[in-house]
């Protein structure tokens, strides 16, 4: 079996400037390649869970919000760092559907795919349905990040060690 720090993407990958679809928007948060780079050397794999309700409301499509995940892969690859998955949710919290956070269904889904130990796997997450979505797929290592992430690197770091 295999460990993961699952991430979110928008307020934990990058800042969040709602609906972040363009490469132009995308701001990578500061810190974030030294602690994924970091992570990955003790053996993680790194997943980002996402929920992208912008699709579902049509203020972009799927197709955007691919060409956006495979540029911001490539870009972790420049550093040395591979993204194992992107998971996302296209639906509105109306929709009920069992992917969108606060549901674990996109935790599950790559549990199942990458054989994932939860007992020794991590979710960094800026709400509070990040957290939630973990826990209920059986992940209870989990850092809850403020509203700015300043110390991303400090914070994250100093909770998960070898």
């Amino acid at each position: 079996m295999k460990k993961a720090i699952f991430l979110d993407r928008d307020g934990v990958i990058n800042v969040d400037k709602s609906y972040v679809y363009k490469i132009e928007d995308f701001e990578f948060c500061d810190g974030v390649f030294e602690a994924l780079s970091y992570f990955q050397k003790l053996g993680y794999l790194l997943i980002i869970a996402t929920n992208q309700s912008g699709i579902a409301r049509g203020y972009y499509g799927e197709e955007d919000f691919l060409i956006l995940s495979q540029w911001m892969k490539r870009e972790f690859l420049k550093r040395g760092i591979v993204i194992s998955a992107i998971y996302h949710c296209p639906h509105m919290p109306e929709q009920n559907c069992e992917c969108r956070k606060p549901k674990s269904g996109m935790f599950l889904q790559a549990i199942a795919d990458f054989d994932i130990d939860v007992s020794h796997s991590w979710m960094i997450g800026d709400k509070q349905s990040d957290i939630d979505a973990s826990m209920g797929a059986g992940v209870k290592n989990n850092i809850l990040l403020g509203k700015s992430n300043v110390n991303f690197i400090l914070d994250t770091i100093n909770l998960i060690k070898e």
